[in-house]
């Protein structure tokens, strides 16, 4: 209860009386201190000589805030405040290859990040002794101990507040979102308290938050969104997108390793239906950095995540020669590899699971629009998907998705 006004010139007048008074019996910091005194742990001369301290601190402080000079500002301290120093330290793949499924490879990672940080929190709703909806974290408690590996309320807003608490006590916190259409319970913890901590105090939030998404599982509106856009516009916030179990597993490592705070997209989709030789061991792979899934030369097709296998379909089944570039990260993006493959093939297509408007593809398309105007041989074309909820019946989710517009795309640009 709010025993003061909003800020100190609102006042309390409009709050009944009655009301007032029964709160303030229920303050828990008087009651604390009564406690105390009755228990006979503190006593009335500590109570006067601690508030002294106390208001002696602040006046303290206050005089020193007061005798500053004028703000002044330069955009390269505000710029780089923004996020925590990532020092960055690349360990190569073992040439010793397993083969793993998509999710086999996200569990393995989480495994390699808990053993080089031991100091390590792994949060969620089932993902204890259930192993999670998706059985990625199975048999983490059993390795790794019920005080490192916790189960949560269903309440996405405590337990990323949660998780920012156990940062700032120097360990490392991984939350689940166990599905990413439910992070928006906990949206304001996001952008708001984890994005923007260390411009603001200089203490990084040292969280991962692993959000399973994506659509074509026929889960419909509520369990199958790509939510990636709503973080990437949030300065403060890192985004990744792996679309394989290689880069599943190094990014998922690198996210361990960055101090700041990392949203790590993984398409349910690809869990049980993508398998790849993953190096063994401990690697990780930069964040920021795309790479050329394939190359050609009559158009590129920049993508992420699910998108990269519908590109790598279309031009498969189309005969069509063209750059594949998976961006890998969304936050911080690559601008280097867009720029090469942009000067390279002359046309481009922006590719992505998530609604047209508003989308990462639509950033993009400006970027590309202001820098790379006079390279273009065709206009820009974005595809994406429909504009409306995702439907849960096959036959309207097919059309719903991106990829059902794919080869119409790619043909008419290659045709312009």
């Amino acid at each position: 209860f709010r025993m003061r006004g909003h800020e100190e010139a609102s006042g309390t007048k409009y709050v009944p009386k009655k009301l007032m008074e029964a709160w303030a019996k229920k303050d828990p910091l008087e009651n604390f201190e009564n406690y105390l005194v009755s228990e006979g742990h503190i006593d009335e001369s500590y109570i006067t000589d601690l508030r002294k301290q106390i208001k002696s601190e602040i006046n303290h402080d206050l005089k020193l805030a007061q005798n500053e000079g004028p703000v002044e500002s330069d955009v390269t301290t505000e710029t780089r405040d923004v996020y925590a120093p990532c020092y960055d330290e690349w360990i190569h793949p073992s040439e010793t290859k397993v083969s793993m499924r998509f999710i086999d490879a996200i569990s393995d990672g989480l495994k390699c990040a808990m053993e080089k940080y031991p100091k390590t929190v792994f949060m969620g709703q089932d993902i204890a002794d259930y192993g999670g909806v998706f059985k990625i974290t199975e048999g983490f408690v059993e390795q790794f101990g019920s005080e490192k590996i916790r189960n949560t309320p269903l309440c996405e807003s405590a337990i990323l507040g949660i998780g920012l608490g156990v940062s700032m006590m120097g360990y490392k916190a991984m939350v689940e979102m166990q599905f990413a259409d439910f992070v928006t319970c906990g949206f304001n913890q996001i952008v708001n308290n984890l994005a923007k901590i260390h411009y603001r105090w200089g203490h990084a939030a040292d969280l991962v938050i692993r959000m399973p998404c994506g659509a074509g599982v026929g889960a419909g509106p509520f369990h199958s969104q790509t939510n990636e856009a709503w973080f990437t516009h949030t300065p403060g916030l890192k985004i990744v997108y792996p679309s394989n179990p290689v880069d599943a597993k190094g990014l998922l490592i690198s996210s361990f390793e960055d101090p700041n705070p990392v949203l790590y997209f993984e398409h349910k989709a690809l869990y049980r239906n993508l398998t790849d030789e993953v190096p063994e061991g401990y690697y990780n792979i930069p964040i920021g950095k795309g790479v050329y899934v394939k190359q050609g030369d009559q158009l590129s097709i920049i993508t992420y995540g699910m998108g990269v296998h519908w590109a790598t379909a279309a031009c498969e089944k189309l005969g069509v020669s063209a750059d594949i570039v998976d961006l890998r990260s969304l936050q911080p993006l690559d601008y280097n590899i867009i720029e090469e493959t942009v000067k390279k093939t002359n046309k481009v297509i922006l590719l992505h699971e998530d609604s047209m408007f508003g989308g990462i593809g639509g950033e993009i398309s400006a970027y590309i629009s202001e820098h790379l105007f006079e390279h273009l041989d065709g206009p820009i074309k974005r595809v994406a998907s429909l504009d409306t909820p995702i439907p849960f019946a096959n036959a309207l989710e097919e059309k719903y998705l991106a990829n059902y517009r794919l080869d119409d795309a790619i043909t008419e640009l290659i045709k312009y």
